[in-house]
């Protein structure tokens, strides 16, 4: 039997008590994951993105199976978690560059060679980290985010988790996506490659997105997601809320605005130095 095969066996079988079978099964499961072998989601050849079921039930399956021990780092220093999901074991040899200073990486993340990580930041288990993307002091990368190749997740950018329920789809941001400082991507938002996110954007399931460049409103329809279109340059913005008392007062809602496309400007502007890498 495949490796989906058996995760799905043992997942639909919820029983109450897992052996030392059932817990080597999982690992081999945590082993793919950090390998990138298998994925949370994956893209089509039409370039849409579909939820891996199996995945997002097998790491779920963790939590279930773990027992719950001390992982400190040090005396005085004490840390308890599952003992299914410990740190993710890192050598030289995966070439990722993970600078000295309180990050840390969940066992069952894929980090690809090439990749930067500047204390402090966490990726959580399930996530999939392509090259050369650039992971800054005090992102995080949630439980089943896909981050594509040279990505620069700028300082304090928070990139959502997506585990439950195990359908949906995860936050998606494609490659050479620049998320600017103190971001947030959540709900399973899907930003497309070269998009630009400005500082202090805020994009979630239930946001409108207005582009002022081609009149449209984006927003998630149904159970699917909302999308940023590709090479989309947007920033954070305002729109009036209507009423009389709303008028009277004076108020607005936060909305993101496209308010271009990416052109030579951008890519100067945007420009990851490679010497950094």
């Amino acid at each position: 039997m495949s490796l989906r095969e058996r995760i799905e066996a043992l997942t639909a079988s919820e029983r109450q008590r897992y052996g030392e079978a059932d817990r080597a099964l999982f690992a081999e499961f945590r082993t793919a994951l950090a390998r990138g072998e298998v994925r949370a989601a994956e893209r089509t050849s039409t370039g849409a993105w579909c939820a891996n079921t199996w995945v997002k039930r097998g790491i779920l399956l963790g939590f279930r199976i773990g027992a719950l021990v001390e992982m400190s780092a040090a005396a005085g220093w004490r840390f308890f978690d599952k003992d299914t999901y410990p740190l993710r074991p890192t050598t030289l040899a995966d070439r990722v560059r993970i600078v000295p200073g309180g990050s840390s990486i969940r066992d069952g993340a894929y980090v690809a060679p090439g990749v930067v990580c500047m204390p402090p930041m966490y990726v959580n288990v399930g996530a999939y980290v392509d090259e050369g993307t650039m992971i800054d002091s005090h992102v995080l990368v949630g439980s089943c985010a896909q981050i594509g190749k040279r990505v620069h997740l700028s300082a304090a950018a928070q990139i959502g988790g997506v585990l439950e329920p195990v359908g949906a789809l995860p936050v998606i941001v494609e490659d050479e996506v620049l998320v600017g400082g103190g971001c947030g991507v959540y709900e399973g938002t899907i930003v497309r490659q070269r998009a630009v996110l400005a500082a202090g954007t805020i994009l979630t399931g239930s946001t409108a997105v207005y582009d002022v460049v081609r009149e449209q409103v984006y927003r998630r329809s149904g159970e699917g997601s909302l999308e940023i279109p590709v090479g989309a340059v947007v920033v954070p913005g305002a729109r009036a809320v209507p009423g009389a008392a709303a008028a009277r007062w004076g108020l607005s809602l936060y909305t993101p605005v496209i308010i271009k496309y990416r052109d030579e400007k951008t890519d100067a502007a945007t420009l990851l130095e490679e010497d950094l890498r």
